[in-house]
């Protein structure tokens, strides 16, 4: 009989399976839960990683003691923590989306001015700690974050139409939002018009007609979806009258790349799958390890726990896991390893034959197995995947906890690839300071183009009228190209 080979699983899911392990400690969401419970939201932003770069006072002042409240409002019902779980990542490490300005809510001022409250994600160089930013954005393009590289909202990644992904006390309408693929893999689209998927979700259409109202469109009108990086749709939103429930459909001709780049954008929280349902589906993730207010949206208590009760999916062949450290089969006999003055040591071995075999080892020779481990300990960070995760999401006090728990507390690491990861996070969170606190003079992309001030022209031997129509103000922006 020949052997069936098992569907291997898609490199997203298992990205968002280390997402969901990593990314939202427990401890982070009991602390912003119990802090939100106790009126305290900047608190809970503080618990949840998230720095607060507006002044409610100020906008009192500015906007009225009405659009205060409002915002007040918003802001106590906001779950930092709930906020961290949706929010866009990228593959293939699952860290936050760099560079992005996400608009949460949106408020009419008095003389038709429109603000956005937004949470913002620092650029690539200066993401250690993963640290978000919580602003008030009025539409002025006088005093943008220094050197963020899109200070604008983005008009792919919104979630003013999707409250239920950070109010907390919407937390329930998830249900009823979010939807998985009847495939594995999912819609995918490689270019304009092309690969659309053969059946499209029912709910497109009823969130193709709450983008067009909330931009104040007609209800019946063209959006665009993307399917990827370069991928991207052109759909209609049709029905014979108003009696008659809305059908999203292709368009029949595809618009220039110009006019396409002008129509309403599907966001990315209506047009992906939720993620979670995925990772239940393939068994790669327990119910029980969901985030609170996502379990219970999705099917209620008792229903997430028999929906997760199973064992959980083996994602593949992987490092296998190491066995205590504290224990060593060293020549058929059990020794132990322990902390003697900050320094792991095999306290089963005289100093004098510890002395020997370590001369041996750097002369070239073979260590003893409790020599070996320790060495390992210090310096395969491959058998440390959780530290380095952690470390990678911005959880460096879970990291310091499992290598305590490893080498026990106020253990001296020796040089390694682990203290080297270690140090990098440290030097990682004070670039991340030195851009918050605008202490950069140049940003290292600028400093990698050239000299100061110099900025590379790609478009030297384009014609000339290609190049002014590049360089016109009025062309809209878009990542498109001609």
């Amino acid at each position: 009989m020949a052997a069936h080979l098992a569907e291997p699983i898609p490199s997203r899911l298992l990205m968002w399976q280390r997402v969901r392990e990593y990314a939202v400690p427990p401890s982070m969401i009991e602390n912003a839960s119990a802090r939100r419970a106790a009126g305290d939201w900047a608190g809970a932003c503080a618990a949840a990683r998230i720095d607060v770069d507006l002044d409610l006072r100020a906008v009192r002042d500015r906007h009225g003691t009405e659009l205060a409240s409002r915002l007040r409002a918003d802001l106590r019902r906001l779950a930092p923590d709930l906020l961290r779980w949706h929010m866009p990542r990228t593959a293939p490490d699952g860290r936050l989306r760099p560079g992005l300005t996400l608009c949460l809510a949106r408020y009419e001022a008095p003389g038709r001015t429109t603000l956005r409250l937004v949470v913002r994600t620092p650029p690539a160089w200066a993401d250690a700690g993963q640290r978000m930013s919580l602003a008030l954005w009025e539409g002025s393009r006088d005093d943008p974050p220094a050197y963020h590289p899109h200070p604008h909202p983005d008009r792919r990644f919104r979630l003013d139409l999707h409250r239920h992904l950070w109010d907390g006390t919407r937390s329930a309408g998830l249900a009823g939002r979010c939807w998985a693929p009847l495939t594995p893999h999912g819609p995918q689209g490689r270019g304009p018009g092309e690969h659309l998927p053969a059946a499209l979700p029912e709910h497109w259409a009823a969130e193709a007609e709450l983008l067009l109202r909330a931009d104040g469109r007609p209800p019946r009108g063209r959006l665009t979806v993307r399917f990827g990086a370069r991928g991207h749709g052109v759909f209609e939103l049709v029905a014979p009258d108003d009696t008659h429930a809305p059908v999203l459909r292709p368009v029949r001709e595809v618009p220039s790349p110009r006019a396409a780049a002008g129509l309403p954008v599907l966001p990315e929280a209506a047009a992906r799958p939720l993620p979670d349902l995925e990772l239940l589906r393939a068994g790669l993730l327990r119910a029980d390890r969901l985030h609170p207010l996502v379990a219970e949206a999705l099917a209620g208590p008792a229903a997430v726990r028999a929906l997760g009760s199973g064992p959980v999916r083996d994602p593949g062949p992987a490092a296998a896991a190491g066995t205590d450290p504290h224990r060593v089969d060293c020549r058929g006999e059990v020794h132990r390893i322990a902390l003697r003055d900050g320094t792991l040591t095999a306290v089963d071995h005289e100093p004098a034959q510890l002395a020997r075999e370590e001369l041996l080892v750097a002369l070239g020779g073979p260590g003893l197995p409790c020599l070996r481990a320790i060495d390992a300990v210090h310096r395969s960070p491959e058998a440390l995947p959780a530290v380095r995760e952690r470390l990678g999401h911005g959880d460096v006090t879970g990291a310091l906890a499992v290598v305590e728990g490893l080498l026990g507390p106020g253990a001296v690491l020796r040089e390694g690839p682990l203290r080297e990861a270690l140090d990098a996070a440290v030097a990682g969170r004070l670039d991340q300071g030195l851009f918050r606190a605008g202490l950069v003079p140049v940003p290292p992309a600028a400093l990698a183009a050239g000299p100061v001030g110099h900025r590379p022209r790609r478009e030297r031997g384009l014609p000339p009228e290609l190049r002014r129509k590049r360089s016109s103000r009025a062309r809209p922006r878009t990542g498109l190209h001609l």
